[in-house]
């Protein structure tokens, strides 16, 4: 027992430390796993040759995704992902290849348990930290170094605590509350903190709009997005194969926060952000009618089998804008399937959508899925950075899967409400 009580993050970063620490403590911790992708992994590699390093302290839990650039588009990204598959080989680190999807899907499918301490070189590795783990986001190097030590080093973040209760209305989901809240705080609002979701409305839901909201935690700044573990996760585990993997992790009665939020999703509005920023948000009302060129349904963050379930019963019997393209990427072959079996495909197939391999897709604008100079998109993914979806003469919408479905119809920013 902590000395002193704690919060998630200190507690989870304790349990790997191997000693009690608090907020602003620096400690080295034991990682648990580690991962890099198409994107940052070939330079991790290289840091280890050039470090003498290569290696990897433990091979089961080092996970190197294809999922970027997946089918690669070009011969140098086709070259960098040699350099993963022959890291592999050399190490036994495990691949994930082209097709098998993102990475942080696929790391909470079969890699992240609770307690565990996740170090990525990609920011949004904060996804892991629904199942009560402590997972971010680290420097190619700085990965490089915990694949083959095993180690990293920490300064424990304070925390926020965000406290949500209400019922969400028809209508609006977890991505309107985390577009919600970073709106509220700003993108930097949460700089190297750790945002601790809890409230009566959070234990009631899904692991998929957990990992929806943990994955945007990144997008206020925070170093993770943090929760209890409960009769939920244990649920998820179970249905992986790692029931055994479970552990009860929860917050210390009165542990300290630097702030609270409270946020009652019962007066929440399907909420967009506009470009070129998340943080600028609006309620869905104030942009109806935007022309929308794309929409795009799919990534780490919303490209779970209940957000494709949400998009293909609004699209279902409907046939896409003849002037906006759609096109859907699920977020793993897992979920690709899943979506098959349930029809949603030859939903979205009948829509007009166009299907791409489980991955990244259009998201990071290396290949399929660019856009025009002046088009504008409406997409579920995490970041409307100027450039980020091939093109700094584009523009990026940040909506829900509903909102996305229902615009890809009216070929416009539409209310999913008026139509679900």
């Amino acid at each position: 027992m902590a000395q002193k009580p704690q919060t998630l993050a200190e507690k989870i970063i304790s349990g790997r430390a191997g000693k009690d620490v608090y907020a602003g403590d620096i400690t080295l911790v034991d990682v648990d796993v580690t991962a890099v992708q198409d994107g940052t992994g070939p330079l991790a590699v290289q840091q280890l040759e050039k470090m003498n390093l290569v290696q990897a302290a433990n091979p089961d839990r080092t996970v190197l995704f294809i999922d970027h650039a997946a089918p690669s588009p070009q011969k140098d990204l086709s070259n960098a992902h040699v350099i993963l598959r022959t890291f592999s080989k050399k190490t036994g680190a495990h691949l994930s290849e082209a097709g098998e999807g993102v990475c942080h899907q696929r790391l909470v499918e079969t890699y992240v348990n609770p307690g565990d301490v996740l170090i990525g070189a990609d920011s949004h590795t904060c996804t892991s930290g629904a199942l009560g783990a402590f997972s971010t986001g680290m420097g190619s190097t700085d990965v490089a170094v915990g694949i083959a030590l095993g180690k990293t080093w920490f300064r424990v973040p304070e925390t926020f605590l965000v406290n949500v209760t209400g019922a969400f209305p028809k209508g609006v989901y977890a991505k309107d509350l985390i577009l919600h809240l970073i709106g509220l705080i700003g993108a930097d609002g949460a700089t190297y903190k750790a945002l601790e979701f809890r409230g009566e409305t959070v234990e009631k839901m899904t692991m998929s709009q957990r990992f929806t909201l943990a994955n945007m935690a990144v997008e206020a700044g925070a170093k993770a997005g943090l929760f209890e573990t409960d009769a939920t996760t244990k649920a998820y585990l179970e249905e992986r194969g790692r029931g055994d993997k479970f552990k009860e992790i929860k917050v210390d009665d009165g542990a300290v926060y630097e702030r609270v939020i409270d946020i009652d999703v019962s007066k929440l509005e399907p909420t967009i952000s506009k470009p070129h920023t998340v943080d600028n948000t609006v309620t869905v009302g104030e942009v109806a009618g935007t022309k929308i060129d794309q929409v795009f349904i799919g990534t780490c963050t919303n490209g779970r089998i209940d957000d494709l379930e949400i998009a293909a019963k609004i699209l279902d019997g409907k046939v896409r804008h003849p002037d906006t393209r759609l096109i859907i990427v699920p977020a793993s072959k897992e979920i690709y399937l899943q979506a098959v079996q349930k029809g949603y495909i030859e939903t979205f197939i009948k829509a007009g959508a166009i299907i791409m391999a489980p991955g990244c897709g259009p998201c990071v604008g290396v290949h399929e899925g660019a856009l025009a100079d002046g088009e504008a998109c409406l997409a579920t993914q995490n970041r409307n950075f100027q450039g980020r979806m091939g093109n700094t003469e584009g523009f990026i919408y940040l909506g829900s899967p509903a909102v996305a479905a229902a615009t890809a119809i009216a070929g416009v920013i539409a209310d999913p409400r008026e139509v679900i």
